[in-house]
């Protein structure tokens, strides 16, 4: 069965530091794009960032210079570094993956989806 997890989520304070994984198994198609996805109360899911298969990473302008994604093919996970932790990163975060390659920060073009992992930041 095709699965995403995620894991690495917590409280952390403000300026802070968290490294979300997430792992992938059971897909029987390489999978191509990579992307991490983020959901606050009350607020659309929105992209924050994404990772080709050889590694080209992609960000949103909001969380550029403190978000670091990464990805080993070999071991089927994505990882997302966040640093100085804001109280605005605090939301729900989501792995998603498809099997095109190009990268999109587009909902909807992922058919594969993670539970998501809860991020909260105090101030």
């Amino acid at each position: 069965q095709e699965q995403l997890v995620e894991s690495g989520g917590g409280s952390e304070q403000a300026g802070g530091s968290l490294t979300l994984s997430c792992a992938a198994s059971g897909f029987t198609q390489r999978l191509g794009c990579m992307g991490w996805f983020r959901q606050a109360p009350g607020k659309e899911r929105e992209g924050v960032a994404t990772i080709d298969r050889i590694g080209r990473p992609g960000y949103a302008d909001s969380v550029k210079g403190r978000f670091v994604v990464s990805r080993d093919n070999a071991k089927d996970i994505m990882s997302l570094r966040i640093d100085y932790l804001k109280p605005e990163d605090t939301a729900m975060y989501y792995c998603a993956a498809r099997s095109y390659s190009a990268c999109s920060m587009i909902v909807d073009s992922y058919p594969f989806w993670g539970r998501g992992t809860q991020v909260t930041v105090s101030s």
